[in-house]
């Protein structure tokens, strides 16, 4: 099952769409709540903060203490500074893995390579493998989740048997929609292949996943991701690739990747791939950073 409407997934956790680029359910954050602490789990872009902040207030999730990123791309922290504006605060305690420290400190290398304006970012509290976030008694447990960047980082809901990932394995939209996680300066291959190894060493643990993009997967759909995401991954990349060596455009291998891969998308249709042409084109320059391409 996928859960992705708005509102509560489970006892103490609340998906909210953060509207990626303006479209609905391609991105989510999520509060974490507990006997009234509440934690936004990445913050989106800054032209969505206000609607964040609406929705916020509409769930009684408003305001949040603290702010959690999963890792220090563009889109999951460029709407801190707007946020906490917004929210007329004088401090929010802000957590991320610690190799993200120096990254949301001085955002120069992400801003270039992506093409978007993130201002600096102070830590409160860093965070790595093994480490507990209680919230008044609801416990997450931060797994390191490398790969797709190098301060990647999962939620491990206890109680509920949930297991919040960010973007760190795949970018699972819908059931029928897919793309890899192969994003920014700092993807390695190798560690993102030992993530898909922790993952099914975690099965026993796991009733579900949920994702950045987009939303919570349950049932049978947890094994699925787990068996296939490693396979996925390389049927995705192995297609961008073998685009790019044919000299194929980016429009071209656009559609060479929605009628190899997903060619039953409903939010990535034929007759609208731009959002998809921005991710292959975003793929290929990480491909290229990365070695795979020249």
């Amino acid at each position: 099952m996928h859960l992705d409407e708005e509102g509560k997934i489970n006892e103490n956790t609340y998906l909210i769409d953060a509207e990626f680029f303006k479209l609905p359910k391609t991105l989510a954050l999520y509060v974490l709540e507990n006997e009234g602490v509440r934690m936004l789990v990445d913050t989106g872009e800054n032209i969505t903060a206000r609607k964040i902040i609406k929705k916020l207030k509409a769930f009684n999730l408003f305001p949040v203490q603290k702010i959690l990123f999963t890792h220090a791309h563009w889109d999951h922290i460029q709407a801190y500074l707007k946020l906490r504006k917004l929210m007329k605060v004088n401090h929010v305690e802000v957590l991320a893995h610690e190799n993200a420290v120096e990254i949301l400190k001085d955002p120069a290398e992400m801003n270039e390579f992506f093409g978007y304006s993130v201002d600096p970012i102070e830590v409160d509290t860093t965070l790595k493998e093994g480490d507990i976030i209680d919230l008044k008694g609801f416990k997450l447990e931060v797994y390191e989740l490398f790969g797709h960047t190098q301060d990647s980082i999962g939620l491990y809901d206890i109680e509920h048997r949930n297991l919040i990932v960010g973007d760190a394995i795949i970018d699972k939209i819908a059931h029928d929609t897919y793309v890899p996680v192969l994003f920014g300066p700092h993807f390695d291959e190798e560690s993102l292949l030992k993530t898909y190894e922790k993952l099914r060493n975690m099965r026993d643990k796991l009733d579900s996943i949920t994702f950045a993009h987009f939303g919570t997967y349950t049932g049978e759909d947890v094994d699925k991701i787990l068996d296939n995401v490693e396979k996925m991954y390389f049927k995705a990349r192995d297609c961008i690739i073998d685009g790019y060596k044919k000299g194929l455009s980016i429009e071209e291998i656009t559609v060479k990747y929605h009628d190899e891969i997903i060619p039953d998308s409903k939010i990535f249709s034929k007759e609208h791939l731009k959002g998809l042409e921005w991710n292959i084109s975003q793929n290929i320059e990480t491909l290229k950073a990365a070695g795979f391409l020249k």
